[in-house]
């Protein structure tokens, strides 16, 4: 079937069904390689929507005034040096760990991903793990951080080095030619994809995230636990990325979906899990900020299992309840008012606003 256009003297005939052969080419791996990006028509529609919900979302670290937070930490009444240390292991952690997402996305993932649209929102999800690099640099600043002590508690805490290797070593497997026809391969990017989304940003980042809101729950540091809510909603969008691109990646190659590789993805949250915890009893005074050890160990078990049945994989604690439901408050930034200035914190450009329904007000 053809379409002609008749411009002037010229007549332009355009093939349809050439065009409707490159739609169904598309594919989340080995689909049609082309370098126009052309977009349309979409064929991930998750992948738009998402985009388009992360760009609405932008928000720059400056706009966040951090007086209140450098008063703060220069005033031993108000703060204890434990707090510090929490704010130090927050700090310290996110520069590098962002940094980490941030490669695996644009060298890995991206670089294999054949849809344009899938493209499109990993280049976001990169760029906003460049926005919380660059918060997180803003916060050093802020208080006066050697930086050198941020860089060394990747190279010195070892239950950090275990968070790191855990997850790089799922990245290196990929920094080589491979043939993505194999499912051996494909089980190895879906791996990649499963870990990085699903136990690293949607589980291990929990920990600290829980300790930097429960300080934000208490007045303290009010600039540094407003950025880690834009960070953590940021992250919410970054986890149903990876969600969405794994289920899509299984439901184009279902050789992969065994019953074994669906067990190994279920070992390897155990061991994100482990190693999560392993941190939290290592590294965060828990008890410091109000919260009791095992009620934050179970929240762990919770936010994992989430994650699992969210992959469509059996959870590993079947049952267990949100021990901190005032987390999941904290987490939602959608419904109330800015601290500082009276702003919506849904941060978003005006012309991505809409009007709200009568149940999101």
């Amino acid at each position: 079937m053809h379409k002609v256009f008749q411009v002037g003297a010229k007549t332009f005939v355009l093939d349809q069904a050439k065009a409707e052969a490159a739609f169904a080419a598309k594919k989340v791996i080995n689909g049609r390689e082309t370098m126009t990006f052309n977009l349309l028509p979409l064929k991930y529609q998750w992948a738009y929507d998402l985009y388009r919900t992360m760009k609405a979302n932008h928000w720059e670290p400056e706009d966040i005034p951090m007086g209140k937070d450098i008063e703060q930490w220069r005033d031993e009444k108000i703060v204890s040096d434990v707090e510090r240390w929490i704010i130090r292991m927050g700090i310290g952690y996110f520069s590098a760990a962002e940094g980490i997402v941030g490669d695996n996305i644009q060298h890995v993932v991206r670089e294999l991903v054949t849809a344009p649209e899938l493209k499109l929102v990993l280049g976001r999800h990169a760029h906003e793990e460049n926005i919380h690099a660059d918060s997180l640099l803003y916060m050093i600043a802020s208080l006066g951080i050697n930086p050198h002590e941020c860089e060394a508690m990747f190279e010195d805490v070892p239950t950090i080095v275990r968070k790191n290797e855990f997850v790089t070593k799922v990245s290196k497997e990929l920094r080589r030619d491979l043939d993505l026809t194999l499912p051996e391969n494909k089980r190895l990017l879906a791996k990649n994809i499963f870990v990085f989304g699903q136990c690293m940003e949607g589980t291990q980042f929990y920990g600290l995230f829980g300790m930097i809101l429960s300080l934000y729950r208490q007045n303290k540091f009010p600039g540094i636990g407003q950025m880690f809510r834009y960070t953590l909603r940021d992250e919410s969008n970054h986890i149903e990325v990876f969600r969405n691109l794994f289920m899509d990646l299984v439901e184009e190659n279902r050789e992969i979906w065994t019953a074994e590789f669906k067990e190994e993805l279920r070992e390897l949250m155990r061991e994100a899990i482990k190693l999560e915890k392993e941190f939290i009893r290592d590294c965060l005074p828990v008890n410091a900020v109000g919260l009791a050890v095992e009620e934050f160990l179970t929240y762990i078990d919770y936010i994992a299992d989430r994650r699992l049945e969210g992959c469509g994989l059996t959870p590993l604690a079947a049952g267990v309840k949100n021990p901190l439901p005032w987390l999941a408050e904290m987490m939602d930034i959608k419904k109330e008012q800015n601290f500082f200035e009276g702003r919506v914190t849904e941060y978003q450009k005006a012309s991505s606003l809409t009007v709200a329904s009568d149940d999101e007000l």
